[in-house]
């Protein structure tokens, strides 16, 4: 019974945070959302230009879910030409409808995105289906890493951007709390966790530092963020777009940070078990070693992945033939190379740093504490 003590327990608090993450809110007293199916559509108010669409388009609609469900009703659906955020809905389809109520009474509805979320979810249960069966406990303990970093994100770290915190200030706690939750979750209370979370912070107190000096170096203001100019005219006058951005590019090194220090923090800890008598200079030249491989293709894979998140600007550039000066020097380039070197830097910083730690950790003569998690 104790074996399993530890999977039931990690099982619950998994289970709690979902709970807690996807807890809906209560009925406001003036609107309301719901789930609804498109009945027939009237695209006579609908202009067309090219591959955009201005005007509106109405809906007949009806709820399938909720005290209202079985009502029939209609809803606009506002075009603006923008395609990144327009749709246009054909009968048969599932959409979310927001209710504008009077005296408990729908007044009037708009067509707000179609149902995606049905999917989204079948894909995070394939996620976790073969992240279990791959990784086992393990498996279960990442889950639970994960579920509880993109809590502690949604609920706390974005709230108190938005009450005012300090960005910056508030990274680096919010960092060192994901950090600790992650590692720890998914190596245990032993030296190969400590060693991979002291090399994680020493890492990512690098990428911070020269976050903020380049980063006013190249005179970035953060406008170039996705929704940055929809984020302050919705109200948030006084946020620190800059500061926000430098937060961004950190967090955005974060995770690849902990990967790195846990692979050489691993293979070090496998190093140590097959030859406890290494000598600590030859454990951290392991570490080394073992870092220099990790490092090499991790860098790469930033590249690759923030490239991939710009790939149809890049297109443009080459399509209007764009000079090599223009694109180094135009701001949402510079960002970008920006977050990729800073966070490439980071990760760089991040396995000496580990393989040092770990050498030394490994190599005490006492424990620090224990070399063993639960599931080993």
């Amino acid at each position: 019974m104790k074996r399993y003590l530890p999977i039931v327990l990690v099982s619950l608090l998994t289970i709690f945070i979902i709970s807690l993450f996807l807890r809906q809110d209560g009925e406001k007293e003036h609107a309301l959302e719901a789930k609804a199916v498109v009945l027939s559509v009237d695209n006579s108010e609908m202009v067309s230009t090219g591959i955009a669409h201005i005007g509106f388009q109405t809906v007949e609609a009806m709820i399938t879910e909720g005290r209202f469900k079985g009502t029939r009703l209609e809803a606009a659906n506002l075009l603006l030409g923008q395609r990144d955020v327009d749709e246009i809905y054909s009968v048969g389809d599932r959409v979310i409808l927001a209710l504008l109520l009077e005296k408990g009474e729908i007044r009037d509805a708009k067509t707000i995105n179609l149902v995606r979320q049905w999917w989204e979810l079948g894909l995070f249960a394939l996620f976790i289906l073969l992240l279990i069966i791959f990784a086992r406990f393990t498996g279960l303990k990442a889950l639970f890493s994960f579920v509880a970093s993109l809590y502690i994100l949604w609920k706390i770290f974005i709230p108190a951007l938005l009450g005012g915190a300090s960005p910056m200030l508030f990274t680096v706690i919010t960092l060192s709390m994901l950090t600790f939750v992650i590692i720890f979750a998914v190596a245990g209370f032993n030296k190969k966790g400590l060693s991979a979370f002291l090399g994680t912070m020493a890492g990512l107190a690098v990428s911070i530092v020269i976050t903020i000096i380049f980063g006013r170096g190249m005179n970035l203001l953060g406008m170039t963020q996705p929704f940055a100019e929809t984020l302050i005219f919705s109200g948030h006058y006084d946020l620190d777009m800059r500061q926000i951005f430098y937060a961004s590019v950190i967090i955005g090194a974060s995770g690849a940070a902990m990967d790195v220090a846990m692979d050489v923090a691993a293979s070090m800890h496998e190093i140590k078990v097959k030859r406890p008598d290494i000598s600590m200079k030859e454990l951290i030249m392991s570490g080394f070693n073992v870092g220099r491989a990790v490092v090499g293709t991790m860098t790469t894979t930033l590249l690759l992945a923030y490239s991939g998140g710009y790939l149809t600007m890049l297109m443009l550039f080459v399509t209007k033939d764009t000079s090599f000066m223009r694109i180094m020097n135009y701001k949402m380039v510079a960002a970008e190379i920006f977050r990729t070197l800073t966070g490439s830097i980071g990760l760089v910083m991040v396995a000496p740093f580990t393989a040092i730690v770990a050498g030394w950790i490994y190599s005490l003569g006492r424990q620090v504490v224990s070399d063993r998690s639960p599931d080993e």
